[in-house]
């Protein structure tokens, strides 16, 4: 997910980032300055009301307090309906757009999907790894990221995590009140699953084999020295988590209601929250023609590569892993050398620390079946790790594009950049002299197409999880997905609680194409050279937004107001 390549927005934006000096640039030149002043005071007031708010040291979503987000939603949104815009620059309008999608989440979140209500899955709140995209994926009532602290952990550490730890059985006995009255067959029956994940991490920090993937690689999590009181916390969570998962397990038989959000409500939250501008329908149109392309695809790399010896797995640990470090090194050295991203000591750090591990063959799920041949395809789409990288060591000047939007609205431009950067890289000559590796390339594309028209049924009521396991697996080529694989699990669960997030990988790569066809055409209609390098620079000069919201900041409104 490349979502900033260039150091900030600057006066004058710099083709490729400074890569390299192109002659001329097609990318708008983009403002320097920080938000507004009032946008940005906004902004801070907004995300303090945004935070759910807190009773005995857990969220709160009883009626009074929802009741209380429900009227203070309202007096937000007609603050930002009421700023002065007299004056305004494009760049102080996307930061206005950004938060309105935004409270459109808090709107949706308690008119509709209303998750305290009907998933228990939002009661999830411990995380150990750090995900690679800028925020968790999926809603969650809170988030302990173990990842964040140092370990050993420093007496006011222990004290704030034995604190936080305090409150999750507070926070899961609440939520048996709050879902008393969830119907929701598939939340119910595949509910259970984050909760065992949640009693995994903990019961490993209490032993101390937690294990955690960070942006610096493995990291390794222990509670000695910290004292009794941490320990005890995690302890009580640990009996909490596992007393709620095997409730959530006796309580799903009696559901038998749909889980969607239906196809109306989904439109809506496509066009008002994700800002993502196709509809259900669109959605199911444009990833039946992805996954026929990547199909078709596949079958036309392999009449070409029809010479050629089969991809085998290198099935040894020692090999792998130098295999998987000279393969970091080749696929970094490239993306560098070519101009696709810029030669920063972080970010060359950020790849290398994703270098892979051997997994044993009865242990890999569809991912590792592919990194097992090649890892160039998933390397590729860790690109996400250069923008986390960006964020810690070279933020955006703008505070409200600094960080992650919430409601997950960063889905279709993280994924939608990071699922592109495979074929990108593809095109741009990766794989030349090992056209094998071509072949997976398509068969990653297969799977999320896949993946994700499963996703649009679930949503729509159509298709029940168990149903959308098998087809995502049924048209992933190879049989390289098993439907009953705990990865496919946990996708469409995560796909469902998250509307259009399964989707997000082929709609944002679809949108990309977009702009890069927009600037394309006004380049050539303009005389001047086209080069991707430099609208991938001004992708990270707009910051982590949605794809309407880039092409705002890097395209002339004449090109948005005449664009097929």
């Amino acid at each position: 997910m490349l979502q900033e390549i260039l150091k900030h927005r600057t006066t004058v934006l710099l083709c490729a980032g400074a890569m390299v000096l192109l002659p001329q640039c097609n990318v708008m030149a983009t403002s320097a300055q920080a938000a507004s002043p009032q946008l940005q005071t906004l902004f801070s007031d907004w995300r303090t009301f945004a935070t759910p708010e807190q009773r005995d040291g857990a969220p709160d979503y009883d009626v009074k307090a929802l009741s209380h987000k429900k009227d203070g939603l309202k007096r937000m949104q007609k603050r930002l309906a009421a700023l002065d815009r007299t004056g305004w620059t494009t760049e102080d309008d996307i930061d206005a757009r950004l938060i309105a999608a935004e409270m459109n989440g808090l709107d949706f979140d308690l008119r509709v999907r209303r998750p305290w209500a009907r998933d228990p899955g939002y009661f999830a709140t411990i995380f150990a790894e750090e995900s690679d995209v800028p925020a968790h994926e999926g809603p969650s009532a809170d988030t302990i990221d173990l990842f964040r602290y140092s370990y050993p952990l420093s007496p006011q550490a222990a004290q704030d995590l034995a604190a936080r730890l305090s409150g999750v059985p507070v926070l899961l006995q609440r939520a048996r009140g709050w879902l008393a009255k969830s119907n929701t067959a598939d939340l119910w029956k595949y509910g259970d699953r984050e909760f065992r994940r949640q009693e995994k991490v903990l019961s490993a920090l209490l032993d101390g084999s937690l294990k955690m993937r960070t942006l610096e690689g493995q990291k390794a999590a222990t509670l000695e020295g910290a004292g009794p009181q941490v320990r005890d916390a995690a302890q009580k969570a640990l009996i909490a988590t596992r007393d709620f998962a095997g409730w959530i397990e006796a309580e799903a038989p009696h559901k038998t209601g749909p889980s969607g959000v239906g196809k109306a409500n989904y439109d809506w939250y496509m066009k008002n929250v994700q800002l993502v501008p196709y509809t259900w329908d669109e959605q199911v149109s444009l990833l039946r023609r992805e996954l026929e392309r990547a199909q078709a695809s596949l079958r036309l790399e392999e009449l070409h590569n029809r010479d050629l010896p089969q991809l085998k797995p290198v099935d040894d640990a020692v090999a792998y892993r130098k295999y998987a470090t000279t393969k970091m090194q080749q696929f970094t050295d490239f993306i560098i050398k070519s101009g696709l991203v810029p030669d920063q000591p972080y970010y060359r750090a950020a790849m290398a620390a994703q270098t892979l591990d051997y997994t044993p063959p009865d242990e890999r799920n569809f991912f590792l079946k592919v990194t097992a041949l090649d890892p160039w395809p998933l390397y590729s789409h860790d690109i996400h790790w250069t923008e986390l990288a960006r964020i810690k060591d070279d933020p955006n000047p703008d505070p409200i594009r600094r960080g992650a939007p919430l409601f997950n609205i960063y889905a279709a431009r993280s994924e939608g950049f990071a699922t592109a950067f495979e074929e990108i890289v593809m095109q741009a000559g990766l794989y030349d002299h090992e056209r094998r590796g071509r072949e997976l390339v398509w068969i990653m594309l297969a799977n999320r197409a896949a993946r994700g028209l499963a996703s649009l049924y679930v949503q729509a009521n159509q298709m029940d999880l168990a149903t959308a396991g098998r087809f995502h697996a049924t048209w992933t080529p190879r049989g390289y997905s098993d439907p009953n694989n705990a990865l496919v699990g946990f996708e469409q669960l995560l796909y469902l609680r998250q509307p259009g997030y399964g989707t997000s990988y082929v709609t944002g790569k679809l949108m990309l194409d977009q702009l890069i066809s927009r600037q394309a055409h006004d380049a050539e209609a303009a005389g001047r050279p086209f080069d991707v390098r430099t609208t991938f620079a001004g992708i990270a000069s707009a910051g982590i937004v949605p794809w309407p919201l880039v092409e705002e900041a890097l395209l002339p409104a004449k090109t948005l107001a005449t664009a097929p």
